[in-house]
C-alpha cells in the first residue's frame, strides 16, 4: 500500500545519506567556490577522492576577511597558505582542514543539515506508526 511505499522510500533515501559514513568511504563535504564573505550561495554536497577531506578556506588582505570557500583538498595541502589575486585584489588564503562527514559546514548549513536528517527520521517514525 501507499504506507509501506513510503516506509521503504524514506528508509532507502536514509540508507543512501548515512552509507558514505558508515562504511568508511569517502568524505562527503560542503562545498562552495570562492566567494566575497558576505556573498549568499547555498552550498552543495561534493564526495571527496580517497585521499581528500574537507576544508574551509579564509581569504585575507591586511587584516580583512574578504573570502571563504569550502570543499574538499590533499590532506598533505591542508594547514598551509597560498596566494590568489581575486577581481584585481591579491589574497592569503588559509586553509583549515577536517576529516568527518560535513564537517566544513557553516552556522547555516548545518542546521539544514540536521532538519533534512530530523525530517527523515520524524517521516520514517510516523510511518511505522500507521
Amino acid at each position: 500500500s501507499g504506507s509501506l511505499a513510503l516506509r521503504s522510500m524514506l528508509q532507502l533515501l536514509w540508507f543512501f545519506i548515512l552509507l558514505p559514513s558508515l562504511l568508511g568511504r569517502n568524505l562527503i563535504c560542503y562545498y562552495s567556490p570562492i566567494l566575497e564573505k558576505d556573498t549568499v550561495y547555498q552550498p552543495l554536497m561534493t564526495e571527496c577522492l580517497p585521499t581528500e577531506v574537507c576544508f574551509k578556506a579564509v581569504g585575507q588582505y591586511g587584516r580583512h576577511k574578504g573570502l571563504t570557500a569550502r570543499g574538499c583538498r590533499r590532506q598533505r595541502d591542508c594547514n598551509q597558505r597560498d596566494s590568489l589575486r581575486f577581481k584585481g585584489t591579491l589574497y592569503t588564503m588559509s586553509y583549515t582542514c577536517c576529516e568527518s562527514a560535513y564537517c566544513n559546514f557553516s552556522k547555516g548549513v548545518r542546521g539544514r543539515h540536521l532538519s533534512i536528517a530530523v525530517a527523515l527520521v520524524v517521516g520514517v517514525v510516523n510511518v511505522d506508526s500507521w
